[in-house]
């Protein structure tokens, strides 16, 4: 198989649809975010990278504070708007019709309407260059009770969005099904 190079660039795919919240000067405000996820385990923490000149990146650092919403898939067009309209101009949260709640820390809105919602505390910021490299440990996490199956997660349930970039940059559900994790590799193993 022959390869071509591309040259550096940011090509993982897929990418999460994260809606991230921050209190901006006191109000909450939404981001659509593509780079980020889950950076350490004990203690459970996320990452995400966000560009200084964002209107969130400004909440974050006033509140060392911020949510991960994870989207539906039938909340892509308010996930969309939430990446192409600036919080610095218009109320995301009004034009989306989005319920916003609190938990203990006071200052990461999250959105009633995504069915999992992640609260971190930032706990490391890093500034890379292009972007600030946030990570967030989870203080706790809620979850709609229709995506519960058991008592857990249950990801047929909650439909969430994955974002795949160039050349097609689209929103696309989650997927078929090919095989059990940790032990379809088996197979290998006993050759």
């Amino acid at each position: 198989m022959s390869k071509t190079k591309l040259g550096p660039r940011t090509l993982v795919y897929p990418m999460p649809v994260f809606l991230v919240g921050s209190n901006v000067d006191a109000k909450p405000n939404v981001m659509a975010v593509a780079w980020g996820g889950i950076c350490n385990g004990e203690p459970p923490m996320v990452s995400i990278g966000i560009r200084p000149s964002r209107h969130t990146h400004k909440g974050i650092s006033q509140n060392m504070t911020f949510s991960i919403n994870i989207p539906s898939a039938e909340q892509t067009k308010e996930a969309d708007y939430c990446g192409i309209a600036s919080g610095a101009k218009v109320d995301k949260v009004a034009a989306c019709k989005f319920k916003i709640f609190y938990g203990a820390l006071g200052t990461a809105p999250m959105i009633e309407q995504c069915p999992l919602n992640l609260e971190c505390k930032v706990v490391r910021s890093l500034s890379l260059g292009s972007h600030t490299l946030f990570i967030g440990e989870i203080k706790e996490v809620y979850i709609s009770e229709e995506c519960l199956t058991d008592g857990k997660p249950d990801i047929e349930k909650m439909k969430p969005l994955i974002y795949t970039t160039e050349p097609n940059r689209d929103y696309r559900a989650y997927g078929t099904i090919l095989a059990k994790a940790f032990k379809c590799g088996l197979e290998i193993k006993k050759t």
